[in-house]
């Protein structure tokens, strides 16, 4: 028993002491899974040339805000400035903090921030999408069923980046070039 206790202490005790191994896979994860999925969706959301980036397409307004679109007749001029900001708001921020995740720069606001992106994501999906209406796509925890969009994928999302709010960015990152030397 002595011996197995040591095998296990050899093995494992490195792993405990390997701090930096799960913030570095949490971003790496997080940029081979997520990334290319909020960058398309923010590229769905621009408007054309460079003034996209300031005056969204039709469709961001139907995807951030769908029952409010449908009730102006799908006229974008019927909605104000907050709507207008939201938009925007919503749609830089689906490039910039994967971006910011990804480099490892404020590491743990971006992914507190994606945290509340995908919580406001799935609340749009849910209720503005009509996605609780379908059981498929809101999924259950604790069933046999892995595969729910919202209850399953989104918690496995926000696990992996509350690692990165826990842990921080890792020793690869802009985040830890940025400490000064004694607090590395």
């Amino acid at each position: 028993m002595n011996a197995l206790i040591s095998l296990h202490t050899a093995i494992f005790g490195r792993l405990d002491r390997a701090d930096w191994l799960l913030p570095t896979l949490a971003r790496f994860v997080f940029a081979a899974t997520l990334l290319m999925y909020f960058w398309v969706s923010g590229l769905t959301k621009l408007g054309d040339g460079f003034m996209g980036l300031f005056q969204p397409s039709t469709g961001a307004y139907a995807q951030i805000f769908p029952r409010a679109f449908e009730a102006v007749g799908y006229d974008t001029d019927a909605f104000g400035f907050f709507h207008w900001a939201v938009v925007v708001a919503g749609t830089w921020a689906e490039f910039i903090l994967p971006a910011l995740i990804v480099i490892g720069l404020l590491t743990r606001l971006s992914a507190l921030g994606m945290i509340g992106f995908i919580v406001v994501q799935s609340l749009t999906d849910l209720y503005g999408h009509g996605g609780i209406d379908h059981p498929e796509t809101l999924g259950a925890w604790f069933d046999r069923f892995p595969d729910g969009v919202i209850m399953d994928q989104r918690a496995f999302w926000i696990m992996l980046l509350l690692i990165l709010v826990v842990k921080g960015a890792g020793p690869i990152s802009v985040d830890r070039s940025l400490l000064p030397k004694d607090a590395a």
